[in-house]
């Protein structure tokens, strides 16, 4: 980009500077952020884009994000992956464990599209049905969504074999919403599910940890966890926290939007189980 610097308008090479000062920053801004930051417009962006070889903004934050990510994961390695090692201390690696799990969380929350968390939030409070789409790990995590959704009166389907996930998949159509969790986003029983629910017309959610894997190439909103492996702990519980927080946030929305609802369903729901709870 900065070998472009020399032949970019005088707008466009304020957004270049921005976007080369701060990265980060950037990757966080809607396009109209972006243009009263800079001092130009919306249009003056997307030619910008255009300039340096992406179709369009979206395409702009998520490369963003992918190289902030990359650059991060260095420092991740060295400043909290590298304390655990085979004789570490049971002190040690709660301090590191600690470290890495509210590292994650804290970033997630930091970096997550707002616009597309909001978008998300209004396709699945207004679905007629929803599907949920996960495997392994990130299944634990999906269904604690699927149960807090129903704790709400908002039924939603989790699938985590691919036949039933596909033959599901096959009979969504614009109406409806489908939810892919998956931390590598090349999962394939997640993104087929994905991409067949897309290709029926459903509004399509992934929540994976890497902006231009497959499963965030088949969805319509990208929601972004920041999670980094560190030494035995491929998988670990710090990518699900970071998914856990950004389920947590969907399901608030949707029970934002449907207040009244949400709260005569809990209380309902809270009764019925009242009698299994052994009092002291």
């Amino acid at each position: 980009m900065l070998g472009l610097l020399p032949v970019l308008s005088p707008a466009e090479r304020r957004l270049a500077e921005e976007v080369l000062a701060n990265p980060a920053g950037v990757a966080r801004c809607t396009i109209t952020e972006l243009a009263k930051r800079c001092r130009t417009s919306r249009t003056s962006v997307t030619r910008f884009c255009r300039a340096i070889g992406l179709p369009g903004y979206a395409e702009l934050r998520l490369a963003l994000a992918a190289e902030v990510g990359r650059a991060e994961s260095q420092a991740w390695a060295e400043e909290v992956g590298g304390e655990i090692g085979p004789n570490s201390t049971v002190d040690a690696v709660l301090t590191s464990l600690a470290k890495a799990e509210a590292r994650a969380i804290e970033q997630t929350a930091a970096q997550v599209d707002r616009a597309a968390m909001g978008a998300a939030i209004t396709a699945l409070a207004a679905a007629r049905r929803v599907d949920v789409y996960a495997v392994s790990g990130s299944a634990s995590v999906a269904t604690d969504l699927r149960l807090r959704l129903h704790r709400i009166g908002r039924p939603a389907s989790l699938w985590t074999d691919v036949h039933d996930a596909l033959t599901s998949a096959a009979l969504l159509d614009e109406r409806d919403v489908a939810l892919a969790v998956s931390h590598s986003g090349q999962t394939s029983e997640v993104v087929e599910a994905l991409e067949l629910a897309h290709a029926n017309g459903a509004r399509t959610i992934a929540v994976t940890n890497f902006p231009r894997s497959p499963v965030a190439l088949a969805a319509d909103h990208v929601l972004l966890t920041s999670a980094r492996e560190t030494p035995f702990r491929a998988g670990g519980m710090s990518g699900r926290h970071a998914q856990m927080i950004v389920l947590d946030c969907l399901y608030i929305g949707v029970a934002q939007r449907s207040h009244a609802q949400a709260e005569q369903a809990m209380t309902r729901t809270a009764e019925a189980v009242r009698g299994h709870l052994r009092a002291h």
